[in-house]
């Protein structure tokens, strides 16, 4: 059966959902807050912007007549998963959350778990940090800018909204593999890394990279995800779910960062 879904956007996760909606003969609208100014192109209509907070995401549902809602936002969006949970359930409207699982130590990674990116710069000077690889996303270096002791490189797709007092920024897009992330953290004498427990393969080889040269990593956890709701690791489950009749809860296993594939 045809179905009519909205799907919260902004990942890789979000563009391989549309492209396999479409695929499966589904119509589907993929929306992004306005963060990223150049999104991959995918099949499907394509919205920019916010909707007004749960009340405008609901009037939204209403007024295209969706039939279910995939959040397929980033693991670290902290507001959007509950709002699209009480906008859904104000509507009485079929709502999952794509999220990929998170990350787990191997054998041999030294990480120092944070709860936040605000904790990241106190574990930095913990471990007395100098060269610092900061991937972390281009709207998440502010905690970063009184540390004027220290050097950071820093990646993103687009450029930094803010620029650190020592920083080199690097513009790129994953998918990453392990021997460049080797040759990048050596040429830049890094000594500690800070990422977001994103979870995936996209980006995963900098973690194998800095397990290889034995390089402490800070990593920051997972904001709270609204409870109660229905939760799938990848695409696969989530065109699944769309086709259940009683939608799978199960967030899936967690991924060793040991097991991934360097991609």
């Amino acid at each position: 059966m045809t179905s009519n879904v909205l799907v919260l956007a902004g990942t890789a996760d979000a563009t391989q959902l549309a492209v396999a909606l479409d695929a499966a003969g589904h119509r589907v609208t993929s929306s992004f807050a306005g963060v990223t100014t150049a999104p991959i192109a995918r099949p499907g209509t394509v919205r920019t912007g916010g909707f007004g907070g749960p009340s405008g995401l609901a009037a939204y549902l209403r007024a295209e007549r969706f039939d279910a809602v995939i959040d397929a936002t980033h693991p670290f969006a902290a507001h959007m998963p509950f709002h699209v949970a009480a906008a859904s359930a104000e509507v009485g409207m079929r709502h999952c959350r794509l999220l990929r699982s998170p990350w787990i130590a191997s054998a041999g990674d030294r990480w120092m778990g944070v709860a936040s990116i605000d904790a990241a710069p106190d574990a930095l000077v913990a471990l007395g940090a100098r060269r610092v690889f900061l991937a972390v996303g281009r709207q998440s270096v502010a905690p970063f800018a009184a540390m004027v002791d220290l050097w950071f490189l820093v990646r993103s797709i687009e450029p930094l909204d803010l620029q650190l007092p020592h920083v080199e920024s690097l513009l790129s897009r994953g998918p990453f593999d392990v021997d460049g992330e080797i040759k990048l953290l050596q040429m830049h004498k890094i000594d500690a890394l800070v990422t977001k427990n994103a979870g995936g393969t996209a980006t995963a080889a900098k973690l194998a990279a800095a397990r290889e040269l034995g390089l402490p990593v800070v990593m920051v956890d997972r904001p709270p995800q609204p409870p109660g709701i229905d939760v799938v690791p990848d695409v696969g489950a989530a065109l699944a779910w769309l086709g259940a009749d009683r939608p799978d809860r199960s967030p899936g296993a967690s991924q060793s960062v040991g097991d991934l594939p360097t991609v």
